[in-house]
């Protein structure tokens, strides 16, 4: 078959195997030519591996001198009558095949991170394939639902500001529109669920696990990813769901250091840029942020994806220096570049001058689109779109 894109809304219905092998490749060769990290861990478990920066992560410490074996762990959709799986899929088995290739360990377990079932197969592959210890775990989940598997309900997350209503533009990524939205604030049940599906709760549920099963080595650390942005995105952001979430995540990598601690390790929240990825596209009044940022660092040559920001993360940050660096709230803070005053400056202009007859022009609409198309493995170099491809076969031989 030919697989051609297929984008509803902000949402990817298709994605193309040999394009995301290729993106993997790039970010591959990215590390490798880039400066080695420095006393790596060996043995690191990925909580949310098929994609973003918990596939970038992967790479960075598998290729990028760590030399790192490891557990990716990811709820993806393969190939059915229903189409031919999501682009995270592809992911896992193009990253194992290169991971392989180059004598190294990656093993994937495809189940949902929440469950405690999970927990325990993990716990078992530890057993099995790392004598028994991690010396990393990075959380990287995102979904918009956790099932309580005690009641058998939902908690579901909720993108709205809290308080007040908000107004902010988005973008139908189908129709290259723009959309004016207004969001009213989330109901207290809204707030709650998205705690408990983006807030610390699951990260420390993994973290507790690990020691209980005696599978934390000495040393060991883990990191989850948050984001914080400018004053322009708080009211949509860091001031709704969203943040009251992230603020969550930051104060259980608190509780998390003082159990860390006991081996001589350590948890982290490290905030992150402002990127493309499967669920920034969702946030209302966002985009139009990413387009003027993306304009911006372009010309100022500092921008980074997924695989510069998390090979910067391990080579400055937490491997290879005396001590973590950290702001006065504890964070490893990554988004030092995006939050440049000048950076900052130049976006606020961009942005308040953007409307629905002109974002196309003012901001980088095309670099954002042709990055949300490369995570689903499109408009990549070098790629024959054109090739039939016989999905079940490619799948077969890479399994």
């Amino acid at each position: 078959m030919i697989i051609k894109p297929e984008i509803s809304g902000v949402v990817a219905r298709s994605a193309h195997p040999l394009g995301c092998e290729k993106a993997i490749l790039q970010q591959i060769d990215y590390v490798k030519n880039a400066d080695p990290i420095k006393q790596g861990p060996k043995r690191v478990l990925i909580i949310g591996a098929s994609s973003g920066f918990g596939l970038a992560a992967r790479i960075a410490l598998t290729f990028g001198g760590a030399k790192a074996d490891t557990i990716g762990v990811s709820f993806e959709r393969g190939p059915s009558e229903k189409g031919v799986g999501s682009a995270g899929y592809y992911n896992n088995l193009f990253f194992q095949k290169h991971a392989k290739a180059e004598g190294r360990l990656a093993l994937n377990i495809q189940a949902d991170a929440f469950s405690p079932q999970t927990k325990e197969e993990v716990i078992e592959a530890i057993e099995t394939y790392f004598e028994g210890e991690v010396d990393l775990i990075i959380y990287s989940v995102a979904s918009g639902i956790r099932p309580n598997y005690q009641t058998g309900e939902m908690w579901r997350s909720a993108i709205k500001p809290i308080g007040n209503s908000v107004k902010g533009a988005s973008l139908s990524l189908e129709h290259d529109q723009w959309l004016e939205n207004e969001l009213e604030p989330a109901s207290n049940e809204e707030i709650e669920g998205t705690l408990k599906v983006m807030g610390g709760d699951d990260w420390e549920a993994w973290v507790d696990t690990l020691i209980n099963s005696e599978s934390i080595a000495e040393g060991c650390k883990t990191v989850a990813f948050s984001y914080i942005g400018p004053e322009l995105t708080h009211p949509i952001y860091l001031d709704g769901t969203l943040g009251r979430a992230k603020i969550d995540l930051h104060q259980t990598s608190h509780s998390l250091n003082l159990k860390l601690a006991n081996f001589d390790g350590g948890a982290y929240a490290t905030v992150c840029k402002a990127l493309v990825t499967k669920a920034s596209v969702f946030i209302p009044g966002l985009t139009p942020y990413l387009m003027a940022l993306y304009q911006v660092m372009k010309q100022k040559r500092t921008h980074e994806g997924c695989i510069e920001q998390m090979h910067r993360l391990f080579t400055t940050k937490l491997y290879g220096v005396n001590k973590v660096p950290v702001d006065c709230e504890r964070l490893i803070r990554i988004d030092d570049l995006e939050l440049d005053e000048d950076t900052q400056r130049q976006v606020n202009e961009m942005v308040a001058k953007m409307n629905a007859d002109n974002f196309k022009q003012i901001g980088d609409y095309q670099g954002l689109k042709q990055e949300f198309m490369q995570l689903n493995g499109f408009e990549l170099d070098d790629v024959d779109y054109l090739a039939d491809i016989d999905i079940e076969q490619l799948v077969k031989s890479l399994t």
